[in-house]
């Protein structure tokens, strides 16, 4: 295979260590509703007068998140500790997009398209790549494929109550 040819494979773990990552914190908050939620950046306003991140970025959201790649990685061919990396790196992306957003003037829990997904799928895409046998082309399928399933499952998941915004 040349680095121009897409790693159908690779992208496909790729995804699935993503939505592992990205929906273990939204099935946490269900589960455990407001038990065990300390934000992250622990009420801390900067002086824009916005949130550094926002209560809805949590410590259980991040570790939940580690937990669930590193669990669901070994099943995709990658050790637990890979898996872990992944799940870090994704919720760095997710707290780095948050943290843009509210720079930006966006209230919490806001949609921005492309800012919501972006950074949380190319971070630990670029960070493992190596791992994941991801070549740029595939990476750039992946945030695709990403957004493209955030805009299509979001709703569907706030129809059966497990998300509290339809996107």
């Amino acid at each position: 295979m040349t680095n121009i040819e897409p790693c159908l494979i690779c992208i496909g773990r790729t995804v699935m260590l993503l939505l592992a990552a990205n929906g273990a914190p939204v099935l946490a908050r269900r589960w455990f509703k407001a038990r065990f939620s300390w934000p992250v950046d622990m009420g801390l306003t900067l002086g824009d007068g916005y949130p550094l991140f926002g209560y809805s970025k949590t410590w259980r959201g991040i570790v939940i998140a580690v937990i669930a790649a590193s669990l669901i990685a070994p099943v995709l061919g990658l050790s637990a500790q890979e898996g872990a990396l992944f799940g870090l790196a994704t919720m760095s992306g997710d707290l780095l997009a948050s943290f843009i957003k509210r720079r930006r003037g966006h209230a919490e829990s806001s949609r921005v398209r492309g800012v919501d997904t972006i950074p949380e799928s190319v971070m630990p895409a670029l960070l493992l790549r190596t791992q994941l046998g991801l070549g740029w082309l595939d990476i750039l399928a992946i945030a695709l494929i990403f957004f493209l399933v955030e805009i299509f499952l979001s709703p569907v998941l706030y129809r059966l109550h497990i998300k509290n915004r339809p996107y």
